[in-house]
């Protein structure tokens, strides 16, 4: 589902050069929950980006169902991301101008699903019900909690039925009890969908429900 090769990334500063990736690699098979763990400031959330398509790398490749990211033109890019890739924040990124129902219908309206709005809001209030907030369809986003809220963003990850989530610290602003319910709801999603499922975590517990552990070390993915 998932083949990264030879990934380099460097940032360069006012007055360095940070070399992030150098070289990392990493493949996923579909169905398969990779966590990837590493200290604070390895490059764990620019993998994550660079493996979504969301920041290009400097060298190497990404390939999504056998289909090259980098490879595809931006716009091109851009539609196999929203076809293929569910995103899970830390911090969700709701709308908070918008309504939950509308937050999780987002990434279908740009036409990848090739429904109505009608249809999209049907399958939103579905995904809803599956995450145990039909009840706050109409709700606004800062009128629930922060596990309310990743429920929701859950949710839009799922809107466009993808084949791989990525997920970057999604019970890092939540309690204990609140995060192990998130993680629950993302195991059971994933596995019921057959989704890969690629997920950075400072949790050693969380990282140990997955069926692999890596840890980008010296901009590497390696076993720890």
């Amino acid at each position: 589902m998932l083949d990264a090769t030879d990934l380099h990334k460097t940032y360069v500063l006012p007055h360095k050069r940070v070399e992030v990736l150098k070289g990392a690699a990493l493949r996923v098979a579909q169905g398969e929950r990779v966590a990837i763990v590493g200290r604070s400031g390895a490059g764990k959330s620019t993998l994550l980006h660079v493996l979504g398509g969301l920041d290009r790398p400097d060298a190497g490749e990404v390939s999504i169902d056998g289909q090259p990211l980098y490879a595809l033109s931006q716009r091109r890019r851009t539609a196999l991301r929203a076809a293929k890739i569910g995103f899970v924040f830390q911090s969700y990124h709701l709308l908070s101008e918008m309504d939950v129902t509308e937050n999780v219908m987002l990434p279908a309206m740009t036409g990848v699903l090739r429904l109505s709005r009608r249809q999209v809001r049907q399958r939103a209030l579905t995904l809803l019900e599956q995450v145990g907030l039909a009840d706050r369809a109409t709700h606004m986003p800062l009128e629930l909690s922060g596990g309310e809220q990743q429920r929701v963003a859950l949710a839009r990850a799922l809107i466009t039925d993808p084949a791989l989530i990525l997920a970057d610290e999604p019970t890092g602003n939540l309690d204990r009890l609140t995060g192990a319910q998130i993680m629950e709801l993302l195991f059971g999603l994933s596995c019921s969908r057959a989704l890969s499922l690629v997920m950075v975590t400072h949790s050693p517990e969380t990282a140990a429900l997955c069926d692999r552990v890596l840890e980008l070390r010296d901009g590497l993915l390696q076993t720890p």
